[in-house]
């Protein structure tokens, strides 16, 4: 991709994503993450019906009348997305990569986040972490942001997932937001994801293909593994064959779903070719509810 078709695709994506933000999202989000957090105010003198709990005993000693401490809803949030990287988002088949799909949507997602004026940051990674932009606010740090999305070559086309997640909550010390964007192929994430999910308030957006689900017939097939280049010859003219890979997605898009519920993870399926508004404001929806 040369520099000027880079800073076109920016260009289109950061005007679909603030629109995007702007008309649809502002109030879903605000009332899906706003006020998940009290933070200290003031200090006043302590008023009947007041919560005893909230007494400041330093203050009420030294001055010797009660006082109590005036909590308000944390107005600023962290805003982390982790975006994978890996080879198997350069797949797609309903006029989109995987990759460009999550561009989109953590475009979108900072915005909004921007817009309400929290902080915004990004782990990208693969097998390995990518790269780390810190959270930051300002719509220059955005545009930084879906740059990076667009035009960033990982060195690695493998996933791990429990290493991002890792990393995550290593460097974010704060409660923060998180969204996790990938297709979830992997495994053995999910003491990594209990960790996470207990320490930030975590969502999990899985990110598919229509072809992902089913195989039509199209004969005998050679299928390449995107992540490790192994490939795999495959008849797809079988109906036993297409029958179990089905089957086989099936499971695994219910078993990330009941792994999500377990930890209480809240949890949306995006997939190429159609609009990411729909299931977007769902999930805001049910959060705020």
């Amino acid at each position: 991709m040369t520099d000027n078709e880079l800073i076109k695709q920016v260009r289109r994506i950061e005007i679909r994503a603030r629109g995007l933000s702007q008309q649809m999202f502002s109030g879903e989000y605000h009332s899906a993450f706003k006020g998940r957090g009290m933070a200290f105010s003031e200090v006043r003198e302590y008023q009947y019906g007041d919560d005893v709990r909230n007494i400041d005993w330093n203050v009420t000693a030294r001055l010797n009348h009660p006082y109590v401490k005036v909590f308000e809803e944390e107005r600023e949030l962290t805003v982390m997305l982790l975006v994978d990287v890996s080879g198997s988002h350069l797949f797609g088949t309903k006029s989109q990569y995987k990759s460009e799909l999550t561009a989109e949507i953590a475009a979108t997602l900072a915005f909004s986040a921007i817009h309400n004026n929290d902080k915004v940051g990004v782990v990208m990674f693969s097998d390995k972490i990518e790269k780390f932009i810190p959270p930051k606010k300002g719509s220059s740090h955005i545009l930084r942001i879906i740059r990076e999305l667009i035009g960033f070559r990982p060195e690695s086309r493998g996933t791990d997932i429990a290493e991002a997640l890792r990393y995550f909550t290593n460097v974010t010390k704060k409660r923060s937001t998180a969204f996790l964007l990938s297709d979830l192929c992997d495994t053995g994430y999910e003491n990594a994801l209990k960790i996470a999910a207990g320490k930030h308030d975590l969502i999990v957006l899985h990110i598919d293909d229509p072809r992902e689900h089913r195989l039509p017939p199209m004969g005998l097939v050679s299928f390449e593994n995107l992540e490790n280049g192994e490939t795999q010859w495959i008849d797809t003219s079988s109906e036993k064959v297409r029958r179990n890979y089905e089957e086989y997605y099936r499971n695994y898009s219910e078993n990330s779903a009941a792994l999500m519920q377990k930890y209480g993870i809240d949890y949306a399926t995006i997939t190429t070719g159609q609009d990411f508004v729909k299931p977007l404001i769902g999930l805001f929806k049910r959060r705020g509810s």
